[in-house]
């Protein structure tokens, strides 16, 4: 007789609070469903690129929200328009390449030609053809091409990054985000111009809120990362602190770099290897620049979509793309900025290879999620624990908490409903 306790077929969140989170809340498709319209498609404000990838008029960049694929594209007046990757007519998947340069988007199956905003300005044999003197087939007389247009998403642009909702009822972007929030996000983007430096992708087989878990997350990374713990780049001991929005969906753990080496908290964390040397010691090489005002590193989460990075010198983008219940897309847009001296940018650069999908760092982090999503798929009925810090959702001046995720989850049931 088996004691495993079934999935409820409506799932039910047992416990009173968020300090223990159920296995099915990363297994169940309806659930991910749910969290695709909810989340990302209404009421959210989602990440799609930089200003600084598409610099000219007719630059596009193809990219995702939530599941929906989606072209960010500059105009020739300069502005920035976001719509739908689906033809007016037949629904196909029209854009292919990730990157280009057009005058106009062109369906490749019936060939409908679309404007840079997204409106329908042809349609081959609209009069149909001449036969024998007559005009045969063609689109009815009221056919208006103003009523096929792509789908148009709402779109924010704010120090040089560019967000957009399907949900044009949305409130503010900066009410979105709330003041404090908002003076994390103008820290790193203060108005100073972007230049793109480059891309890493992967495809980690995991729920997609691991990843926002994993940067609510200041317990792992002392414990879990060896470059961290033992260069001194990101430590328990660290001065920190722990910050979040007013609805608890938004959040940064920042932290001021430590000496690195010995000390009795981290002697004993198997990550801390004193033996550990670098070859090119030129990747401790970190200039403090004035815009830091302090901390050398703040990761924020802006639910539900991206991470926003500041490691010492290396500041990237990381776009969340979720792919089914099980995995998602993982890109990271590393940049600088246009006054950078090329002292600085080679050392943004050096220091980009403790992240993506092999770096010194977040090599780490995808096993892991690869890993814990394996133990919810064998195990669905069963939940985790987030109780580090007390049960209760409260900023901190420390990062021995789990605080962040159990916020994370408290916004996660009231908008879900469950």
């Amino acid at each position: 007789m088996s004691h495993e306790n079934p999935i409820p077929m409506t799932p039910i969140w047992e416990h009173e609070d968020t300090s223990r989170i159920p296995f099915w809340a990363y297994t169940d498709k309806d659930i991910h469903k749910q969290e695709l319209e909810k989340l990302f498609y209404k009421k959210h404000w989602c990440y799609v690129g930089l200003e600084a990838e598409i610099p000219q008029p007719g630059d596009f960049k193809r990219t995702v929200i939530g599941e929906r694929s989606v072209i960010m594209v500059r105009h020739e007046d300069n502005s920035i328009y976001v719509v739908e990757n689906v033809c007016a007519h037949r629904g196909m998947r029209f854009c292919r390449e990730k990157h280009g340069h057009v005058k106009s988007f062109t369906c490749p199956y019936h060939q409908w030609n679309y404007d840079l905003e997204g409106k329908l300005q042809g349609v081959p044999f609209r009069r149909g053809v001449k036969q024998d003197g007559k005009a045969k087939g063609g689109m009815p007389k009221d056919f208006k091409t103003s009523d096929h247009g792509l789908t148009k998403l709402l779109v924010a642009t704010r120090g040089g990054v560019v967000f957009a909702s399907f949900d044009h009822d949305v409130e503010s972007f900066e009410d979105f985000l709330g003041p404090t929030m908002l003076s994390y996000f103008d820290r790193m983007f203060n108005g100073r111009k972007l230049t793109l430096l480059g891309y890493n992708k992967q495809r980690i087989p995991g729920n997609w809120k691991l990843m926002q878990e994993n940067i609510k997350d200041p317990y792992h990374p002392g414990l879990l990362h060896t470059w961290f713990v033992t260069f001194g780049l990101w430590r328990a001991d660290n001065r920190s602190e722990l910050k979040m929005d007013e609805h608890f969906r938004h959040a940064a753990m920042i932290s001021t770099r430590g000496s690195g080496g010995k000390d009795t908290q981290t002697t004993n964390v198997s990550s801390f290897k004193e033996s550990m040397q670098l070859n090119d010691p030129s990747f401790l090489d970190v200039e403090v620049e004035p815009w830091w005002d302090g901390p050398t590193a703040v990761m924020m989460t802006l639910f539900p979509s991206v991470i926003l990075q500041q490691q010492v010198n290396s500041v990237s983008t990381r776009h969340i793309q979720p792919n089914g219940h099980g995995s998602f897309d993982f890109v990271w847009t590393h940049f600088g900025y246009e006054d950078d001296t090329p002292d600085m940018t080679e050392r943004r650069l050096r220091q980009a290879n403790l992240f993506g999908p092999a770096g010194f760092v977040s090599a780490d982090d995808g096993e892991v999620i690869e890993f814990s999503q394996q133990g919810f798929e064998q195990k669905p009925f069963h939940r985790s624990l987030a109780e580090l810090g007390g049960k209760e959702i409260e900023e901190t001046d420390h990062m021995v908490s789990e605080t962040l995720i159990r916020g994370m989850y408290a916004y996660w049931r009231k908008v879900m409903g469950v």
